[in-house]
Parts: structure tokens; sequence; C-alpha cells
């Protein structure tokens, strides 16, 4: 789920947030709810809004986690030859042009 940052001006407070992108908080109340938080000192009913923010991106650093986020990193050790250094159980490690059933399983990698 993403996060989304509020700010309620009546108190300059600012809170992150992490909600479906369905719902919307328009008061302090609101987003004290969907974030699980007493509301302490400040009206249920003063008004917030949502912070416009720059996406977080994530950097693989190492052939791990490249595997672990469902990446296939290929290799060229000879001519015409590759290695799958992010292969998971029963994909080959030696990945040959034309030959299918050396190719990484992409079924497996790509969900819903």
């Amino acid at each position: 789920m993403p996060l989304y940052t509020y700010f309620c001006p009546s108190t300059n407070q600012k809170l992150d947030v992490t909600h479906s992108i369905k719902d919307k908080a328009q008061t302090w109340g609101e987003l004290c709810h969907l974030a699980n938080l007493e509301p302490g000192e400040t009206p249920l009913s003063a008004p917030v809004r949502r912070l416009i923010s720059a996406p977080a991106v994530m950097f693989p650093t190492g052939n791990s986690e490249l595997k672990s986020h469902g990446f296939s990193k290929l290799v060229k050790r000879d001519d015409g030859v590759y290695e799958n250094v992010t292969a998971t159980d029963g994909e080959s490690r030696i990945v040959r042009p034309g030959d299918r059933n050396t190719y990484p399983d992409l079924k497996k990698k790509i969900g819903d």
C-alpha cells in the first residue's frame, strides 16, 4: 500500500499514513482512524490535506535482491551462451538462444 503524507493547517502537524488508494481523509478524525492513532488534542473536525511527494524508488544492488524481486539477470559467458545468475529452483543456469527449455520461467516470476 502507498504511503501518504497529510498536513493539518490548524496545528501545523504532518502525519505519514499507509492506506489504500481508494481511501481519502478530509478531517483529522478520519486520518487518525486510517492510521489507528488517538487524535490527541486536535479536534476531530480539523481539516487535513494530502501533500504531494515523490514516490520511493528501489534500485536492487545485487543478484540476490534482483532474484528476490522476480528479475532475471543473464551474463554472457561464451559465444551464444549466457548464465542465469538469478536462476531459481528448476530453472537452468545455462541459457542457450533458441532452446526454450533453458529460458527463465516467466510464468513463475510474473504474478497477478
